[in-house]
């Protein structure tokens, strides 16, 4: 999604972008093409290598590194995917390749080097090196000296949240977003989000304990879901015998207008996290994926959110929630302004130009 946003943002300044993906389970190739870009796809691979052989093959020839611990996300080695993208590539020239994903490196990069001018890489784990022009780690708290050793010395790193990629619609709801919540210690409004695949069910999880919650009757419960989720249908039934009034929405297209109607959002980490930061929006979030756990728990830490460690405890972050909802909704709002993507392709067209 950070890729699609930003690839919009360059289409307003006249730049055509192209995608690659890999018709991987989940994918988001249909949403890519029905946003007007054009997207190659390349096939899964069934692979019958093991996990061990395959992260063995995976291994940085280039500088003899060990192997990435994400490796085996990619379906297949590092040269094979360059191989499969040095097809497509090599006729475009490419001005700006992007790249973002956890399973590539300088390995990949260095194979398709002479097929772009320049290269920017999407990044936020800081474990292997890249041939960058430009990194960015959109995530708060990171810094300039995670990556220094890790890129070349003329790289541009951008760090932190103030980078970060969102659509133009959330600095848009901003200024009504953090006005309507100024000093506001009473729930409405209630956004249940956890991803649009949501393969583990948490929503489901959390429905159940807020069942279990002495909730005013004026309360109203969203439910935000994508029409793939595995889940969906159970979650809709579910929802429908809420003694609560919960309302399940599918694919929306104005997730600004409906958070920033939200007086409390229990939500997933990751990129949402930046969404819901902008507009000032009060979250328990959960964890559901590990590489997310290290900058949720530095957002807890730093009163940003409230960090659901065991689904039992939602029940006491409920009950407790006027003791620390203004506090949170106060230093939310100052991470994020949702003017990160606009300073992002700024550097881009400038880099370009040098």
């Amino acid at each position: 999604m950070r890729c699609l946003t930003l690839a919009k943002a360059l289409k307003v300044q006249n730049v055509e972008c192209t995608f690659i993906c890999r018709n991987h389970a989940g994918n988001l190739i249909k949403k890519i093409q029905q946003a007007g870009f054009i997207v190659h796809i390349l096939d899964a691979i069934e692979n019958d290598n093991s996990s061990n052989e395959l992260l063995a093959d995976n291994q940085n020839a280039y500088n003899k590194q060990q192997p990435l611990f994400h490796a085996d996300w990619l379906g297949t080695t590092q040269r094979q995917d360059a191989q499969d993208c040095s097809a497509i590539i090599e006729p475009l020239q490419v001005d700006w390749l992007i790249v973002d994903h956890y399973a590539l490196d300088k390995t990949w990069q260095h194979i398709l080097r002479p097929h772009y001018k320049k290269l920017m890489v999407i990044d936020d784990l800081g474990d292997r090196e890249h041939l960058a022009d430009l990194l960015l780690d959109q995530n708060h708290g990171s810094t300039v000296e995670k990556y220094q050793e890790l890129v070349p010395r003329t790289c541009t790193i951008l760090a932190g949240s103030t980078f970060a990629l969102l659509r133009p619609e959330f600095s848009l709801w901003r200024k009504y977003s953090l006005s309507r919540r100024k000093n506001n210690t009473s729930i409405s409004n209630i956004l249940v989000t956890l991803g649009g695949t949501d393969p583990d069910n948490f929503t489901g999880k959390i429905l159940q304990k807020l069942a279990l919650v002495a909730l005013n009757s004026n309360i109203e419960i969203i439910v935000v879901m994508g029409s793939t989720a595995p889940h969906l249908q159970v979650v809709q039934q579910q929802a429908a015998s809420m003694i609560t009034s919960t309302i399940v929405k599918v694919d929306v297209s104005n997730m600004a207008e409906i958070m920033s109607n939200a007086d409390l959002a229990v939500g997933a980490a990751g990129a949402t996290t930046w969404e819901r930061c902008c507009l000032g929006l009060p979250t328990i979030q959960i964890v559901t994926a590990e590489n997310q756990r290290q900058i949720a728990e530095d957002l807890a830490t730093n009163n940003v959110i409230k960090l659901l460690r065991d689904i039992n405890d939602l029940t006491y972050l409920m009950a407790t929630m006027e003791k620390w909802l203004l506090p949170i909704a106060t230093q939310t709002h100052s991470i994020v302004d949702g003017l990160g993507c606009e300073r992002v392709v700024d550097h881009m067209i400038k880099g370009y130009q040098l």
